[in-house]
Order: C-alpha cells, then structure tokens, then sequence
C-alpha cells in the first residue's frame, strides 16, 4: 500500500493555538465529568466537586461570549444519575436550584437565553418552577444560548420526539430526519459543532446522540472545575484544526 506511512502528519493537537480569526464552533457541547475525581484528589466530599463544578459554569460561558460561541449546551443531570446515592441527588438538585437563583439575574443582564433540554416529569415542583421561569425570562435575550441538559438522555429524547409524532398522527411514510429534529427538546437550536468531555473518557454518555452525528469531539484529562479560559481555547484550537467533511471528500481524493 504505497503511501501508507510516508504521509506528511499534521501539526499534534497538542501544539493546537487557538486563532481569533480562525473557524468557531457556533454550538459547543460539554459533558462536565469529573467533579468527584477533582474533590477526592483533594480530600473533599464528592459534594465539594459538585459545587466548584456548577460555580465553573459562569466563567467558562463568559469565556464562550468571549470567543463568539453562539450556544453552549451543558450536560447538568442525566436520566441514568437518579441511580445515584439518595444524598448526592438531592444535594445536586439543591445546588441547581441555589444556581438559579444565585445566577439569574446576572445571565439575564448578560443577554443570556436559557434553555432546558430533558423531561421535567418527576422533578420537584418548585425546581420546575424555577426552570421554566428562567426559560421564559430570557426568551428574548440574544448574545448567547446557554441550554442545560438536566434530567436529560439522548435515547429518551429521541422516544420523546417520536411520542410526539404518534400523538400528532404523522403517517409513517412522512416521517423523516427532518421532522425528527424539529421535535427535539430544542428544534431552534443547531446541532453541535464541537462535543468537549472533561475528565479524560472518550465516550457520549447518551448525551446529544441524535444532534451530535457530525459533531467534532474533544477530550481532556482536565477535571470539570478546573477547565479553565485555556482550557476552552485549546478545545477550539483542536477544532480548529479538522477537517469537517459530513461525510464528502474532497475533490482532490477522488
């Protein structure tokens, strides 16, 4: 196989510097992991992990405005973490709750919008409450979409959007990818361009399974609490360095 191993590698991903001028992500997705690890590694409660995670939201969505990224989806709770300790779930929904209304105020002032992709059946009342009225106070805001992924799943997003399909009586034969997407929990909102996951695991966890199909993934061995400004550059340096081809080749391949 002439060529195989004499071709002219590509700058290390490693080396990646990030480029204002260079290609932004529109949509980025995060996969915050690594909260427990972050807090063991220093004696802490797991809970202690959990806090620092949810305060780092706020920095690296400035950091986000900062860059020009258009929408930031953050996974918060999935479907799988009620398996969870009793103790730790009901002090996550606690600190989601406190995070609201701690953040709010200042995200509205900041043009931010609020999304929420998940099933809100089976939270607390009032944490519904507060979810659906920090949607619809920043309904209008425009300099960036923060969507929070909280009691959320891929699979279950898909059955959801299918149910819905049922109960409007599409015909089978009409159902398309399309019409799929646009009953997703967020239809006006793009599918990802870059997928970053903290903590070092190179997997989805059933997170935007269905929007994701193109998306670009990153990895980092950096804990969630401690993924910084930096940090986000890099993972857009990183983006910036692929090739992006949904699936085509280039011309001079054919």
């Amino acid at each position: 196989m002439p060529g195989l191993f004499n071709r002219t590698a590509k700058a290390s991903e490693s080396e990646a510097r990030y480029n204002p001028q260079g290609m932004i992500p529109a949509h980025v997705g995060i996969i915050m992991d690594g909260n427990g690890r972050w807090a063991r590694a220093r004696g802490m409660p797991r809970v202690a992990g959990h806090r620092a995670g949810t305060k780092n939201i706020r920095r690296v969505l400035i950091e986000a405005v900062e860059i020009g990224i258009k929408a930031l989806t953050v996974y918060a709770f999935s479907t799988e973490n009620w398996a969870r300790p009793k103790e730790e779930v009901s002090h996550l929904m606690r600190l989601i709750s406190q995070g609201i209304q701690d953040e709010l105020d200042e995200l509205d002032a900041r043009g931010v919008r609020i999304l929420h992709s998940g099933r809100l059946a089976g939270v607390e009342a009032g944490l519904q409450e507060q979810i659906l009225d920090a949607v619809h106070r920043t309904r209008n805001n425009a300099i960036i979409t923060l969507n929070v992924a909280f009691n959320y799943g891929g699979r279950a997003e898909i059955v959801d959007a299918v149910k819905q399909l049922i109960r409007t009586g599409v015909a089978a034969e009409d159902v398309t990818e399309a019409l799929i997407s646009k009953n997703l929990y967020t239809p006006d909102l793009s599918d990802p361009d870059l997928i970053v996951r903290t903590g070092g695991e190179l997997r989805l966890s059933n997170f935007l399974i269905w929007q994701a199909a193109y998306a670009e993934i990153y990895s980092t061995p950096t804990y969630w609490p401690d993924f910084d400004e930096a940090e986000l550059r890099k993972a857009v340096a990183v983006y910036q360095q692929r090739d992006r081809r949904f699936g085509k080749i280039k011309d001079t391949e054919r």
